[in-house]
């Protein structure tokens, strides 16, 4: 097992997900963590992730004292390098010109991280600094160099402590995965025998252990990640799973009908509750998305105490909550800013008196669908791409009323019916319409409009912490363009969202 140690880095989740391509077991921890912690989960390696801070800065995060002396290897990656720098007396400085993007680093030796990189090559990576070492303690070894920074990456071969001032767990850096690989399976003499089996097996025994008896009751929405979720209780805890289907009028186009249909085989207890009405009227003149959000959380959990209140022996409410959503709303790990609040995530009122089980945490949703397709779950139910809790309702900028709930829910519709049609859906994690609270001069049927715009986007990610929009063919984007202009009444223009993630998130709202 390895253990990451979260300086605060918006990165530090992806170091994660490369380690478990690794098929390598890995935990994230606070950097604030004590060594006590750490010792008893007996980690093989231990990784110091990035972060946002200067090591000089007062407030900057440190290394909890011990952690260099369990005996294990160390790796850091750019601030988690710094700290290593520091707490060995070594010179760090701010770089007079910051290193920010791809950059080439020139490879000067070939063993440990950068076995099988051929000595004099450069690779290019992701930086994502201010600071910069000045020079190495005696008896460590210079591993890497650009031409900003002398000192790209080190090796104590003493301690075996190692550093790299870029990010190669972001998909950007060539060869990332090899390093990280490297340190994992090579140095840190890990076994790779983490795999979606070995997931489940362990989490079954975790969902028995936490919930000995009494009744769960689970959130249900139909995506990816409840549904997993939902199965894997039910093979935990069989027939003391209650599944909850809330219908809160923000569904796309056939949501209700394929998870009363479709996941009825699975031999679940499901329950529908037609709370349409009572969402949109707690949405009414709400135009900020926070509060959007919280508003829709607080009546999902209204609606599962209701639930709760008819049924016997109700101890635990379960959540398809995963790790991209806990680290986006809170920091629970180290000091990360938050993005945006999710409404799964955050814990319950203490009214509730129940306890959550969120089995499917710290897992990416690539993860899940493997996780999903162990279980046996059918193909078209793991690969639904993502759709958010709080449902249409983040994708309607502006005011929230049952009007544009239909314009967009039918824009949407057409953008999805399109992508499949065109084959573009097979390669891209989201695509979908965004009706903004815009309005723009038309002509249709040779009359003057004045109506609203709905943005298209689509993106491609292996694990939605970042992304990139999708390259579609002019073809398709024409004809979504035209189907959501003639058929969808109140849009006459539709525009396509490029950015990337980050600085945008995939979602608008």
């Amino acid at each position: 097992m390895i253990l990451v140690l979260d300086f605060g880095s918006q990165y530090t989740q992806l170091i994660a997900r490369r380690v478990r391509e690794a098929r390598v077991y890995c935990e994230i921890l606070p950097c604030t963590v004590d060594v006590e912690q750490v010792a008893k989960r007996q980690p093989q390696g231990i990784i110091l992730s990035g972060g946002p801070a200067s090591v000089y800065v007062p407030s900057a995060p440190k290394l909890a004292q011990g952690i260099l002396e369990i005996g294990v290897p160390v790796f850091g990656i750019c601030y988690g390098m710094n700290i290593l720098n520091v707490s060995a007396g070594a010179s760090v400085a701010r770089a007079e010109r910051r290193e920010y993007g791809r950059t080439p680093v020139e490879i000067l030796d070939n063993q440990d991280l950068f076995r099988g990189f051929p000595v004099g090559c450069e690779i290019t990576v992701w930086m994502s600094h201010g600071d910069r070492m000045e020079s190495l303690p005696a008896g460590w070894t210079l591993l890497a160099r650009s031409q900003n920074a002398p000192i790209q990456a080190f090796r104590d071969p003493t301690k075996r402590l190692f550093g790299v001032q870029f990010h190669p767990e972001v998909v950007h850096s060539e060869r990332g995965s090899e390093l990280l690989s490297n340190f994992v399976l090579g140095v840190c003499g890990a076994k790779p025998d983490w795999t979606p089996g070995s997931f489940i097996e362990q989490a079954v025994a975790r969902i028995r252990e936490e919930a000995p008896e009494g009744r769960v009751i689970c959130g249900l929405s139909g995506g990816v990640d409840s549904t997993v979720a939902a199965a894997l209780l039910h093979r935990a805890i069989g027939e003391r799973l209650t599944c909850i289907f809330v219908d809160n009028g923000l569904l796309r186009d056939g949501d209700r009908a394929m998870v009363e249909e479709s996941l009825a085989h699975l031999g679940l207890d499901i329950r529908t509750v037609d709370a349409g009405d009572r969402f949109l009227a707690s949405l009414d003149g709400i135009i900020d998305p926070e509060v959007k959000r919280k508003r829709i959380g607080n009546l999902f959990v209204e609606i599962f105490e209701e639930a709760s209140n008819t049924l016997e022996d109700v101890r635990f409410l379960a959540q398809g909550t995963l790790y991209p959503d806990v680290i986006e709303s809170i920091s629970v790990r180290g000091p990360s800013a938050t993005i945006k609040t999710h409404h799964n995530v955050g814990g319950l009122p203490e009214r509730m008196k129940l306890k959550l089980i969120e089995p499917l945490r710290e897992l990416f949703k690539d993860e899940v669908r493997a996780v999903g397709r162990d279980l046996g779950l059918a193909e078209e139910l793991i690969a639904r791409e993502p759709f958010p809790g709080p449902g249409l309702a983040v994708r309607i900028v502006g005011p929230v009323d049952r009007e544009r709930v239909a314009r967009v829910r039918a824009a949407d519709a057409i953008v999805r019916d399109e992508l499949k049609r065109s084959g573009e859906s097979r390669r891209i994690w989201q695509g979908f319409a965004v009706l903004l609270p815009v309005q723009t001069v038309g002509v249709q049927g040779d009359e003057r409009t004045y109506d609203e715009v709905i943005a298209l986007r689509v993106v491609e990610s292996q694990d939605g912490m970042t992304a990139d929009w999708a390259r579609l063919s002019h073809d398709t984007l024409e004809t979504i363009a035209r189907r959501i202009t003639n058929e969808v009444r109140g849009v006459n223009r539709v525009v396509y969202d490029i950015s990337s993630k980050p600085p945008a998130t995939i979602e608008w709202e």
